[in-house]
């Protein structure tokens, strides 16, 4: 779990920067830049937990196929929290906090929350299904 814990936030780093970098600095939008973060972070999740994290010795087509439909499982369950607070909670007009260096305070915060979520379930996913041992 230590192992994970590394991996997940040498992932959370590169997609934080990438989010902040592409939609606070460069100006794209939450969607676009919420998704160019997780694919960066989501291959340097790939190649760390099947090397060190779950050591697994099965077939790498299998667990990157594995692997990539938990991300769009889990990317899909961060985007509805995203939406959930952005939209319905309206944290996309939360006033700027001004001690941060950054605009768009609330969609920076509802991006680090829904995080949580997708780390959460991506971990039970793949500890589950992605690098589970199969049967020699």
């Amino acid at each position: 779990m230590l192992k994970y814990g590394v991996i997940g936030a040498s992932n959370t780093l590169i997609t934080l920067v990438a989010f902040y970098l592409l939609n606070t600095l460069v100006g794209l939008s939450y969607g676009i830049a919420n998704v160019i973060g997780y694919v960066l972070g989501v291959i340097n999740s790939f190649v760390w937990n099947r090397n060190w994290v779950f050591k697994t010795h099965n077939s790498v087509k299998r667990e990157a196929l594995l692997f990539g439909i938990g991300f769009l499982i889990c990317l899909a369950l961060q985007g509805f929290v995203s939406w959930l607070l952005l939209e319905v909670l309206d944290w996309k007009n939360m006033a700027e906090i001004s001690w941060l260096p950054m605009k768009n305070t609330g969609q920076n915060i509802v991006m680090v929350v829904a995080m949580v979520f997708y780390t959460l379930a991506n971990y039970v996913y793949n500890r589950v299904v992605t690098f589970k041992e199969t049967e020699k």
